[in-house]
C-alpha cells in the first residue's frame, strides 16, 4: 500500500510539473483515515475524481487569459467563466481543502476557534449538528462547509455540485475554513446510500489543527 502510493504521487508530481495548476501529495496514506474512509474510496476520490479536476481545469483555461491566476482569484470572478471552468476550479479547490482538513491524527480546536463555534452555534456538537444537517439535506451532489463571513462570523452553508462560498455566485459567501464532501464518490463504497452515517463518522478524522489555522488566517484578512 504505501509503495503505491508513493508511486501515485510521483505520477501525479511529474504529469503535471508545467500545468497551471497540480494536485498536492496527500499528507498521509490511502488508508490513513480507516476505518472512518476506506483505503479504496481515499485512492479512488484522489488519483481519479480530483486528479480529473485538475486535467480539465488546466485544459478549460488555455486560451482564456488567466495563466497567472491564483486558484482564490478565479473563484472570487467565476461568473466570468463557462461552466468547464467553474466546475473543475471549483473542483479543485474543494478537494485541496478537503484533504487537508482530515487527519488520522486527534486532534482538538485552538481556543480562538471553540470561542467562536460556542459564539455561532453554542457548543461543538451544536456545530456538528447543523453541519451534519446541512450535508444531509444537500439534494444531489454538493458540500457542506464551515466559512468565515466578511464580519468575521462562522457561517455553515451548502452548495451544489463543486461550487463554494468564495465564488461570487455562491448565495452565502465567506472564506471556507471546513468543507465536508457529499457527492456519492466520497463515501459510497462504504457507507451506500447511508450518507448521515458518513457524516457522523468523519468528525473522527477532522484535522482540527488545519480547521483552527485557516480560521484564524480568514480572521487576519477581515
Amino acid at each position: 500500500m504505501k509503495n503505491k502510493f508513493l508511486l501515485a504521487v510521483i505520477l501525479f508530481a511529474s504529469s503535471n510539473i508545467f500545468a497551471q495548476f497540480s494536485q498536492k501529495p496527500l499528507p498521509y496514506a490511502y488508508n490513513a483515515l480507516e476505518p472512518h474512509i476506506d483505503a479504496q474510496t481515499m485512492e479512488i476520490h484522489y488519483s481519479k475524481h480530483h486528479a480529473a479536476y485538475v486535467k480539465n481545469l488546466n485544459d478549460a483555461l488555455k486560451g482564456k487569459g488567466a495563466e497567472n491566476e491564483k486558484i482564490e482569484t478565479l473563484l472570487s470572478n467565476i461568473s466570468k467563466y463557462d461552466a468547464a471552468v467553474r466546475n473543475n476550479a471549483g473542483g479543485h479547490y474543494n478537494h485541496e481543502l478537503f484533504w487537508s482538513i482530515l487527519s488520522p491524527k486527534k486532534t482538538t480546536p485552538s481556543a480562538e476557534l471553540t470561542q467562536a463555534i460556542n459564539a455561532s452555534f453554542k457548543s461543538i456538537e451544536g456545530l456538528k449538528t447543523k453541519l451534519n444537517d446541512a450535508g444531509a439535506k444537500r439534494f444531489g451532489s454538493g458540500w457542506a462547509w464551515l466559512s468565515v463571513d466578511e464580519s468575521g462570523k462562522l457561517v455553515v452553508s451548502s452548495t451544489a455540485n463543486q461550487d463554494n462560498p468564495l465564488m461570487d455566485i455562491a448565495s452565502k459567501k465567506g472564506t471556507p475554513i471546513l468543507g465536508i464532501d457529499v457527492w456519492e464518490h466520497a463515501y459510497y463504497l462504504k457507507y451506500q446510500n447511508k450518507r448521515a452515517d458518513y457524516l457522523t463518522t468523519i468528525w473522527n478524522v477532522i484535522n482540527w489543527d488545519e480547521v483552527s489555522r485557516r480560521f484564524a488566517a480568514a480572521k487576519a484578512d477581515k
